[in-house]
């Protein structure tokens, strides 16, 4: 028997049941959307097409919808043009909840009830309805609400598998609240169905809703210690809310944006696991996995860091003291892994070392889930915050441009991370759009910073796509514009996007430049000028990942032994 998909809280479930259907929630995220780019809008949000491609692959053959907004409208009439579905309905529910409104829903429900009737070949049994009646299991003790657009499936298990806290689904469909109260005993079809009507429209409501203001309940909650706020690509519902919950909430919160693909799964795990460190970053400082208190011994006293970036692998090795011993950087190369292993063997070379000595080896950056060696792996973002505090204690603001995301991140007074933001999966102002710009104009970092300094008038990249770019430097070159002229212009196009970026944080205070580019003093003064606070750099800029990673696999041998 085929299952009957619905994708909105107010599906009226219960009553599919009480039918002879067997309801699921479709909630899958596919690789990419291939066959439902062939039959749809671009411009339909990741959701939408999620629906059409599981149709067009065959996955759901009985499909109720909701006309909670134009994309499913439009979604449906795709749907019915298709001629792909066993069964298809949609509910024209309206965006309120008034008498009008319920008594229109209880219209709408009769009517549903009707068509599937006579495609099931059964009839409405009372007792089936009050059996499909379930209260509403809810976590009560701390934990993390994930809340806005719907999530999928896979993301949610990857957020919940990232944080140290349960975490509960509040998004769209999930805080649905239909069943904590059974219907009345008797009654008619026609009186279940107006009372049927009150208790779908009578729920915590969706942003669709005229008025949303019922949805403070969900933040509100003592319980919460966390929110993850979620939004969809091209879902205008849930893209106010966010702002609301920030002037209103006072615990941690952190906002994430999916297309609804697994494609964007590996930067938002980064940005997930940053926030689960920096709900309890005294987790991050605790015994080595499988050490207990008192039974772990010093060894030579060293403590290595492995920041493994998507161009450069650094490794840097303190001592007891605290005190850096080397430093080593070197190009990634094809394999995470790989790199690491030859940069700590370079490390530890120079240094004098050999493996066994080093107490705690932590890695981080994109490539550290794939070094087995280490004992802990620490997200880029919480090391590059212990890093700059470990070089500037008294900044609070850290500036990453890396090679294929960049980060802002305020800091406590103890170097752990207040709050972040990063910037979304293009590589628009991140260290390989410069990569890329300088290849086109047949020059390595350094003689583009070089060239920058050189010149004569100023020149604006008007575009921040990689494609585009690249497009308007080789029509500049063509028309015989000055190099130097160029290179400024991209310098300054990377600054003023890492700038506007930056102002997403209340920012305050000193600022400390991390990363490569941190090297050169075209990009430090530029970015000074277009954010108007100071911004500091060191000689050990770039490694501070590296060092930050380092800082925490010796604070947690140093506690293992206190």
């Amino acid at each position: 028997m085929n299952k009957t998909y619905y994708v909105c809280k107010y599906t009226p479930i219960e009553l599919l049941e009480s039918l002879g259907g067997e309801c699921e929630n479709f909630n899958h995220m596919p690789e990419g959307f291939d066959l439902a780019d062939q039959v749809s809008h671009p411009n339909i949000c990741g959701f939408g097409k999620t629906l059409l491609e599981g149709v067009m692959e065959g996955k759901i053959k009985e499909l109720v919808l909701v006309s909670c907004c134009d994309t499913i409208r439009s979604v449906y009439d795709i749907l019915l043009e298709s001629g792909k579905l066993d069964f298809l309905y949609i509910l024209d529910v309206l965006h309120c909840d008034s008498a009008c409104s319920r008594e229109r829903m209880a219209v709408q429900l009769k009517g549903l009830a009707k068509a599937y009737a006579q495609y099931k070949g059964t009839e409405f049994d009372a007792g089936k309805f009050r059996a499909a009646f379930h209260a509403q299991e809810k976590i009560t003790k701390s934990h993390i609400a994930v809340l806005g657009a719907r999530m999928g499936q896979e993301l949610f298990e990857m957020t919940s598998k990232a944080m140290p806290l349960p975490v509960e689904n509040d998004t769209c469909v999930h805080n649905r609240s239909v069943g904590n109260i059974l219907p009345p005993e008797g009654a008619s079809f026609d009186e279940l169905m107006d009372w049927y009507a009150g208790e779908i429209l009578g729920q915590i409501p969706c942003m669709r809703m005229m008025d949303p203001t019922g949805r403070k309940k969900l933040y509100n909650d003592p319980s919460v210690a966390g929110i993850i706020y979620h939004t969809v690509k091209f879902c205008d519902f849930y893209s106010f809310e966010y702002a609301e919950i920030k002037n209103h909430t006072d615990v941690p919160l952190l906002k994430i944006e999916s297309d609804y693909t697994i494609q964007s799964s590996g930067q938002l795990l980064t940005r997930l696991e940053a926030f689960a460190e920096s709900i309890q970053p005294e987790t991050l400082e605790q015994t080595i996995d499988g050490d207990t208190k008192g039974e772990r011994k010093m060894g030579k006293g060293y403590f290595a860091g492995i920041d493994s970036g998507s161009t450069s692998t650094d490794v840097v090795i303190l001592n007891k003291d605290h005190e850096i011993v080397t430093s080593i950087i070197l190009p990634t190369g094809a394999g995470a892994a790989i790199g690491a292993d030859r940069a700590l063997a370079e490390a530890l070379k120079e240094a004098g070392l050999q493996r066994e000595d080093i107490d705690a080896l932590v890695t981080t950056g994109y490539g550290r889930t794939a070094i087995k060696n280490g004992d802990k792996s620490i997200t880029e973002i919480t090391c590059h915050a212990r890093g700059a505090h470990f070089l500037n204690p008294e900044v609070r603001t850290v500036i990453d441009i890396g090679g294929q995301d960049s980060k802002v991140i305020r800091l406590d007074e103890n170097g752990a991370v207040a709050n972040f933001v990063m910037n979304d999966k293009c590589a628009a102002g991140t260290g390989r759009f410069l990569e890329m710009m300088a290849r086109t104009m047949e020059m390595n970092l350094d003689q583009m910073s070089e060239c920058g300094l050189e010149f004569k008038e100023d020149i604006t990249i008007s575009s921040m796509c990689t494609v585009f770019a690249e497009s308007e430097i080789v029509s500049l070159l063509a028309k015989g514009a000055d190099k130097g002229d160029i290179a400024l212009g991209i310098i300054n196009s990377i600054c003023r996007r890492t700038s506007f970026f930056a102002q997403k944080l209340n920012l305050s205070g000193d600022i400390f430049f991390s990363g490569g580019l941190a090297q050169f003093e075209i990009f430090r003064s530029t970015l000074e000028s277009y954010l108007k606070i100071p911004v500091h750099t060191s000689s050990l800029s770039q490694y501070a990942g590296a060092i930050g990673a380092a800082v925490i696999g010796y604070n947690k041998v140093k506690r293992s032994l206190s």
